[in-house]
């Protein structure tokens, strides 16, 4: 099991504008960019990024058997077709970024739309630089595939804190609905296919 921490420069600011239902073709109408640009300033600012992460063995028999968790899910079965092993992550974006919605609103509702947009985008890049990570030295070559897609139970998410040991290890805690806070939070299966050999 591995801890990671990290830090992003830029947001995308392309994703950020698909979160608050804007289209790239839209120009600053109602000086939107400008509201993004100075959103963007502070959720960077309260960006607290880590991830915690392990790998497992999958086999296959009455029930797909993940190494840390037993399940009927067929859409995942199909997903890790080819994979006998899998990374298992979960990853934060941090509190900081929850405690600056709540302040916006109460304040500002408009810049509480963009910063929840902006922190969506964030911890979405931080999983893309994680899963990036577990390729490059695992090979791990399928995308992810969360709790609550397809047939996937949300409630596996609570194996998934004991096999990680996450609100431990990153400070995520899930709720008895198994959500997690801060909300900025991510939990991902990321198949290992049998005939990748591990870069480390």
């Amino acid at each position: 099991m591995k801890v990671l921490t990290g830090r992003i420069h830029k947001i995308d600011r392309r994703e950020a504008l698909r979160y608050l239902g804007y289209t790239p073709s839209v120009r600053d109408m109602e000086g939107v960019n400008a509201l993004i640009d100075e959103c963007e300033s502070l959720v960077l600012q309260a960006q607290d990024l880590k991830a915690v992460y392990s790998l497992f063995d999958v086999s296959r028999g009455d029930m797909l058997d993940l190494g840390f968790a037993r399940t009927r899910s067929c859409d995942l079965e199909k997903y890790l077709s080819g994979c006998d092993r899998l990374a298992l992550f979960a990853a934060t974006a941090g509190a900081g970024i929850d405690r600056l919605i709540a302040r916006y609103n109460r304040l500002s509702p408009a810049r509480a739309a963009v910063v929840q947009a902006l922190g969506a985008a964030l911890v979405e890049q931080w999983c893309d630089d994680v899963h990036a990570g577990l390729t490059a030295q695992y090979g791990a070559n399928t995308a992810r595939f969360s709790c609550g897609f397809g047939d996937l139970p949300l409630s596996l998410q609570r194996d998934i804190f004991v096999a990680l040991d996450v609100t431990k290890k990153i400070g995520v805690t899930l709720s008895d609905d198994c959500f997690m806070t801060p909300t900025k939070s991510v939990t991902a299966i990321v198949g290992i296919k049998n005939d990748v050999q591990a870069k480390a």
